[in-house]
């Protein structure tokens, strides 16, 4: 417990940061909600009226206070455009990123570990020169390219997947393949890497010397001992898949937090951006917390050297 509790308070500072970070930035953006709200034909007393009411025209120090004052009541505000509290908005538009993410981690679990373990057993021969020009193409293609290729291909061409929004499990799979892609593919590259590694060692000798069959080798034995580098790249990954969602929703037209993000950006709607853009933080620190703790829980004694 002293663990947890020691890393959870390193991870508060920089939770703290992304709150005063974020609502500077998003203060600093250019453009005017009380524009957008009210359109060029308002007059100039309608506008001040508009700023005033939704507190735009404190100094920009009170307005942080009330934010603060907010964050430590866990009230994210009200959003400008829609009226609504953001905590009810950031909710409803969570579960369809959860899902999203969750499809797509456990996608390149499927495709990664598997992939990586082969291009081990076939170390320098065909197979595995194949998983790293597959490692070299998911590492270095972004999703916003992705992304339409496969809409193109699988919608548009052979018409075998709907295109976007949220309707079946058919319209998760291309936007949960785009955003798993790159995870594959750094999986196989450590995963091949950790088993390596591991294969080398003595018991792994000691186990082919008493017959145990090679798929209990490479599976039971190589791969239960390569799970550290694999589990810390796992959680990393994890983290950037939860927060990296923006570019796949928008081309998807997914209802999540990464569409919500772009939408109140475009809207100048200040209080939802930042809390989107805290949420993100959150889930990213919380995240890299977690992965630590189970690199202690595997590897005891990087536990005790902390």
């Amino acid at each position: 417990m002293t663990f947890i509790a020691r890393r959870l308070a390193l991870a508060l500072p920089a939770l703290i940061g992304v709150a005063i970070f974020s609502f500077l930035l998003i203060h600093f953006i250019p453009g005017d909600p009380v524009d957008i709200m009210l359109g060029d034909q308002a007059s100039a007393a309608d506008r001040e009226a508009l700023r005033h009411a939704i507190g735009l025209d404190l100094p920009l120090t009170q307005q942080f206070v009330n934010y603060a004052k907010g964050l430590a009541r866990f009230d994210l505000g009200t959003s400008l455009m829609s009226g609504r509290k953001v905590n009810d908005v950031i909710a409803t538009h969570l579960q369809p990123t959860l899902e999203l993410a969750f499809a797509a981690f456990l996608l390149a679990l499927c495709i990664g570990l598997p992939l990586g373990v082969l291009a081990a057993r076939f170390r320098d021969r065909m197979p595995d020169r194949a998983l790293k020009g597959f490692s070299l193409l998911g590492t270095s293609a972004p999703s916003y390219w992705t992304g339409p290729i496969l809409v193109y291909l699988f919608a548009l061409k052979l018409n075998w997947l709907p295109i976007s929004e949220r309707d079946g499990f058919e319209n998760l799979i291309l936007p949960a393949f785009t955003l798993s892609l790159g995870l594959s593919a750094v999986l196989v590259q450590i995963t091949r890497a950790a088993m390596l590694e591991t294969l080398s060692e003595d018991f792994i000798r000691t186990a082919r010397a008493k017959g145990v069959p090679e798929i209990r080798v490479y599976f039971r034995h190589a791969l239960a001992n390569a799970s550290v580098p694999v589990a810390t790249v796992i959680g990393l990954q994890l983290g950037a898949l939860l927060t990296g969602t923006v570019i796949v929703e928008t081309i998807f037209d997914w209802p999540g937090i990464g569409t919500l993000l772009y939408q109140s950006i475009s809207r100048r709607d200040y209080p939802v951006v930042q809390g989107c853009i805290l949420l993100i933080a959150v889930t990213y620190v919380l995240v890299n917390v977690l992965t630590e703790i189970v690199q202690a829980a595997l590897h005891p004694r990087m536990r005790e050297a902390s």
